[in-house]
Formats: structure tokens, sequence, C-alpha cells
């Protein structure tokens, strides 16, 4: 089975050079050290390498070079998309636009005191839809992975605004009462939907033209609790815009017999990944899963 390890690559003297150039410098400058990083990773990085290369070549059917200089754009694009959520959340002095497509469906969340979940993906940037989700006036729940290296965890906190409540996923999963409590006191809880850890719940759907394996938890969250549900992306278009995406929303039926719950279950992920699908056509150098996605 090919599962995501819960660590994300970088150190800590990374972080603070890269942090300090934001600080006094700006974006540009950052970007500009980024290039080189990019070209590091592009040369040395040899795990995750043949998956983004695969996923050019076999998914998105690109030709052999083309495949290779979107590997290194891929890796440029992804570092200037962690700049960018660093910069925001510490609250330096950047300016970035947005255009916010389907805010009114999460506004009505918010407005009819229903709650919501909203599902996402390793795709884009989705921290940076934070300033939208701030003007909605009600509790955001993050669900995320407590799996990053602990120095870079403390010093990252000591810089980032704490604007929402994270609910971390434990071993002891305490962490799906507190999401069961946030949607019962309708509000709304934020998870992605294309991740799954070794020993977790898994459901097959075709996705991209090929067989791939997604979590069963966001979706059967979707399918138990009586919300409704979006599916969220925001996406780098220029160096300084982003683009929010959120879908007309949906309220499954909660199923009591196993072989009608197997089906909504599969209707939902077939619906999220035909979303996540639109996206990535659409903007194919912001995929960030390093590693091979498709190996069941």
């Amino acid at each position: 089975m090919s599962s995501w390890k819960g660590k994300t690559r970088g150190g800590i003297l990374g972080y603070k050079i890269f942090i300090t150039l934001l600080r006094h410098a700006g974006l540009s400058p950052a970007y500009f050290l980024l290039r080189f990083v990019a070209f590091y990773f592009f040369v040395f990085s040899g795990r995750s390498f043949p998956a983004v290369f695969s996923f050019y070549r076999e998914r998105m059917g690109y030709g052999f070079w083309r495949s290779v200089i979107s590997v290194y754009r891929n890796y440029y694009v992804f570092g200037q998309v962690l700049l960018d959520r660093t910069a925001v959340m510490a609250g330096f002095n950047t300016r970035f636009t947005f255009t916010f497509e389907g805010e009114k469906y999460l506004r009505q969340m918010a407005g009819n005191d229903t709650g919501g979940l909203l599902i996402s993906a390793h795709i884009g940037n989705f921290e940076m839809a934070g300033q939208m989700l701030e003007r909605l006036e009600t509790r955001i729940n993050i669900v995320m992975v407590d799996a990053e290296h602990e120095k870079i965890k403390r010093y990252l906190s000591d810089i980032t605004r704490k604007t929402f409540h994270i609910i971390l996923i434990k071993d002891d999963l305490s962490h799906i009462y507190e999401i069961r409590q946030a949607l019962e006191n309708r509000e709304i809880v934020c998870i992605h939907g294309d991740r799954f850890l070794q020993d977790t719940k898994k459901i097959a759907c075709s996705f991209l033209g090929r067989l791939a394996e997604f979590p069963a938890g966001p979706f059967y969250l979707a399918m138990k609790h009586p919300v409704p549900v979006s599916f969220v992306f925001a996406m780098k278009e220029k160096t300084d815009h982003y683009h929010f995406f959120a879908t007309s929303p949906v309220q499954y039926h909660t199923q009591t017999n196993l072989r009608n719950r197997d089906k909504i279950l599969r209707e939902i992920v077939s619906d999220y990944t035909r979303e996540l699908e639109k996206m990535l056509n659409r903007y194919p150098l912001q995929w960030f899963n390093y590693y091979d996605f498709w190996k069941t």
C-alpha cells in the first residue's frame, strides 16, 4: 500500500533563513533564493522525483522533457506556496489578492447556523483561504496530522497567528470525538481527503484514469453527520493572487444498511475526485503529494 508518512521535508535552518528574508526583504528575494533550493531538490530528491515525474508523464500525459521540466516547476511552485503561507500566517507585510468563487455557499453554512464540512486536498494552498474563513464569523476547526518535526513546529508556533482551532489526529482516536462535537455544535470543520496513514481504512476510486486509494474517514464524516458538505480549494494563479473555489454544498444521507452505506461513500468520493480532477487539469503544477499516489 502507498501511504503518506505524515512528515514534510525541511530543516529548522532553512525555515529561519527564509523567514528572515520574508521579514526584512519581502517575497521577491525569497522567491529568488527559492529557485536554487528547488533545483537542489530537483537533483537530489531521489524518492519524490519518480513519483512526481510519473504524475506528469502518465496521469497528465506529458512528453518526457515536458514532464522533467514540470517536476522542477512543481518544486518551485510548492516552495512559493510554503513561503506565501508563512508570510500570511506570521502577519508579515505582504499583499495578496483573492478571487472567491462559491463564497456564498460557506456564508450560508455560517449564516444559517448549520455548520458544515469542508473537504480539501494537498493541492494549491488552502491555508491562504484563512482570510475569507475568518470573515465567516463562526468557529473554524482544522483537522491535521501531528507528525511534523518538533523543532520546526515550535519555531513556527512562535511566529504564527492563532486564528483557528486545530484538531490533531491522534493514535488514541480522541480527535473523532472533537470532530463530532464541532459538527454537532454547528461549527465548520476543514479536513483533507487525499492522504491516508498506514493501517487506516481506505476507499479505492478511479482518479485521473487509474485506481487510487483515499482515506475513508473524511467521507464517512460527510455521510454520518447531517451537515452540508463542500469541496474547497485555494489555487495560486499569480505571484500575489489566489483563486478560492467552493462547490455547492450537498447534504448526504446517513445509511445504516452496510450495502447502502458503501454505495453512498463511493458516491461522495466520486464527487470529490471529480472536483479534484477539474482543479488539477486547470492547475497541474500544484499537485503536492510526493509519493506514489496510485500504488495500490
